[in-house]
């Protein structure tokens, strides 16, 4: 059984917190969240869209990264763990050496809904990445078969949901042409 401690931690103690176990936490206003390990359709799905804005990337020659299971801190004593997130070089020079949580807003987070993630990943996470300012969040939901794309705009975040042939359409990445279908198919052996 896992134990988490009872105090409150600041989120300076989080960046160096290891109970020695290997899981993985967010920290929620002082309090650790154990993260659940991901099923393999969420592991394939994260692959396919890491590879592909990976691609993408590259082949725009764009100084950015796609990284997986980046923090970001969201508040004072508050940080979420991406499953995937694209950041500007310098934002992850800036973090070469300490722990991967970003302080700076990445360019784009992609959050794949488990069945016990979905009020963090639609309520929560949305309304933490809108306060940060992080200025797309996708949300991709295999359990409906759907990609929602937020975009901020004045503070809040406006939503266009992508499902079946619909290719997915990317303020950050325009040119990226991802058929939603494709990304769930993905997720299958």
């Amino acid at each position: 059984m896992v134990t988490t401690p009872a105090t409150k931690l600041t989120f300076e103690e989080y960046l160096t917190y290891d109970d020695g176990t290997g899981c993985h936490y967010e920290l929620v206003d002082g309090s650790l969240e154990l993260m659940n390990p991901p099923t393999i359709e969420h592991f394939l799905i994260a692959d396919f869209l890491d590879t592909s804005l990976k691609a993408e990337i590259k082949r725009l020659g764009l100084p950015w990264l796609c990284l997986r299971e980046a923090g970001v801190r969201t508040g004072r004593n508050k940080s979420r763990l991406t499953d995937l997130c694209v950041v500007t070089i310098e934002q992850a020079r800036e973090l070469m050496n300490v722990s991967a949580v970003f302080q700076t807003p990445p360019l784009l987070i992609v959050e794949i809904v488990s069945p016990e993630s979905i009020k963090r990943d639609y309520r929560y996470k949305r309304s933490e990445y809108a306060a940060l300012e992080v200025p797309e969040y996708w949300i991709v939901d295999p359990l409906e078969t759907k990609i929602s794309v937020l975009l901020l705009e004045e503070g809040l975040y406006e939503e266009t949901v992508f499902t079946g042939s619909q290719k997915i359409e990317s303020r950050t990445l325009p040119e990226l042409a991802i058929a939603t279908e494709k990304v769930f198919v993905a997720g299958n052996l």
